[in-house]
């Protein structure tokens, strides 16, 4: 298992794609209480298909890179003092004296209480990301994965949602100051060069579950990410009493006072399956072409698969029109700029590894056949009753209506309209 972060291609002739992973990883990220051993699961399937094996495909090798422990001062490029203080000097013995105020300050109760390695996690998993950031910083490749990451609810002083680290927000703080020439060379007419201007970042989020963290890290009143650098798209359910309650988790409104271009959202109601996807994907392409950025950081969240327990949405794995695989495939193969894949959601934890192998093998251009047979490992039982890859679409309704999905198209006309203008008058 490689770890170090030497510029130098397999033969000087495949691509390197960078995969963040350890032991210590895997075995940290396993005791998160939401997700109890899905990271020593996924990483599992990984290996069982032969991924990580140099012969794996004839154009991209995987290189596996063991991440550094984020610091204190990482950390606090984003958190408060008082939130790390909190978490980061956590004794287990003494949690029965920590007050119950002190918990609700810092959101550590209910779906994020303590826990064993709650600061090793936090560190871990926040440097697991910034790993992999500096990974295409340094241009050791197009393409970083980092299957721990994408916490994407957490807040800077308080845990929310399974999220205690907002690494989502720390890759884009650390991308905005992207090392000279870090992000390419070259110039067209009339453009200045990339190395001439600051990198632009696109954070989609395809959880189901709205990206609360980072949107609203994101809102012009934060100063923390809020720039014409960075620019956050996600799609997700919402309805009266989900998780997370946000303003921002609703349908943009260019008429309303505080409406902000560089923090979108696309809500989309229950049983939302691969035609529905599809059908906003122009929106998405959009305004990626609206944005052009250098980086784009894809929360991978699949919670929205169907068979997931939250029983929300249907969306499928496959390679059909507007699947996950579909997106994913799309993004890297079409879209300019390097890729940073974050995880997120999923509580099916057999098919979160179905789906990030999936997704790693699209990766490195070799897309594994959806009717493949689970490899023989140590976890194959957790795959019954089918045993094969794909995770197919179930049998819930579409609420997501034709005069729906056109209102939501309607409104991104007029939201691409502000947005365009708006990217071109940046300064460089």
């Amino acid at each position: 298992m490689s770890t170090s972060m030497s510029s130098d291609n397999l033969d000087g002739q495949k691509e390197r794609v960078v995969y963040i992973g350890s032991q210590e990883l895997s075995k940290i990220s396993s005791l998160l209480p939401s997700n109890k051993q899905r990271s020593s699961i996924v990483h599992a399937l990984v290996h069982a298909f032969k991924l990580m094996s140099p012969d794996f495909s004839d154009s991209k090798y995987l290189q596996v890179i063991h991440p550094r422990k984020a610091t204190y001062k990482d950390l606090a490029t984003y958190h408060t003092k008082d939130y790390l203080d909190a978490t980061l000097n956590y004794i287990p013995q003494l949690k029965d004296e920590i007050s119950q105020t002190l918990q609700m300050e810092f959101g550590l109760e209910d779906d994020c209480p303590y826990f064993a390695g709650l600061p090793e996690y936090m560190q871990l998993v926040g440097g697991a990301t910034l790993t992999a950031v500096i990974s295409l910083q340094r241009k050791l490749a197009d393409i970083a994965i980092c299957w721990d990451g994408g916490r994407h609810h957490a807040k800077r002083s308080q845990a929310s949602g399974f999220c205690y680290v907002a690494d989502c927000v720390l890759a884009i703080l650390a991308l905005k100051k992207s090392i000279p020439g870090s992000f390419g060379s070259g110039s067209s007419e009339g453009h200045p060069t990339q190395s001439q201007r600051k990198p632009r970042i696109l954070y989609l989020d395809l959880d189901l579950h709205f990206s609360d963290g980072v949107s609203e890290a994101s809102e012009p009143q934060c100063t923390h990410i809020s720039s014409y650098q960075s620019q956050t798209l996600s799609i997700h359910h919402t309805s009266l009493g989900f998780f997370p309650p946000s303003k921002l988790a609703n349908l943009p409104d260019v008429s309303a006072s505080d409406f902000d271009p560089y923090t979108l959202s696309i809500p989309l109601k229950e049983g939302a399956s691969s035609s529905t996807y599809a059908k906003i994907w122009p929106i998405v392409a959009r305004v990626r072409d609206a944005f052009e950025p250098d980086y784009i950081i894809v929360q991978c969240g699949v919670d929205a698969l169907a068979g997931d327990p939250c029983a929300t949405s249907n969306w499928c794995l496959g390679d059909a029109d507007g699947s996950l695989g579909w997106y994913i495939g799309k993004i890297l193969k079409e879209w300019p700029g390097k890729k940073l894949l974050l995880g997120g959601g999923g509580y099916n934890s057999p098919n979160a590894a179905r789906a990030w192998s999936y997704i790693t093998s699209l990766a490195l251009d070799n897309p594994l056949d959806l009717e493949s047979n689970i490899p023989d490992h140590a976890g194959f039982p957790l795959y019954a009753p089918s045993f094969t890859l794909d995770v197919p679409q179930g049998n819930m309704v579409d609420r997501n209506t034709e005069e729906y999905l056109d209102h939501i198209l309607q409104r991104y006309e007029l939201i691409v309209q502000r947005l365009a203008p708006l990217v071109a008058s940046q300064p460089h």
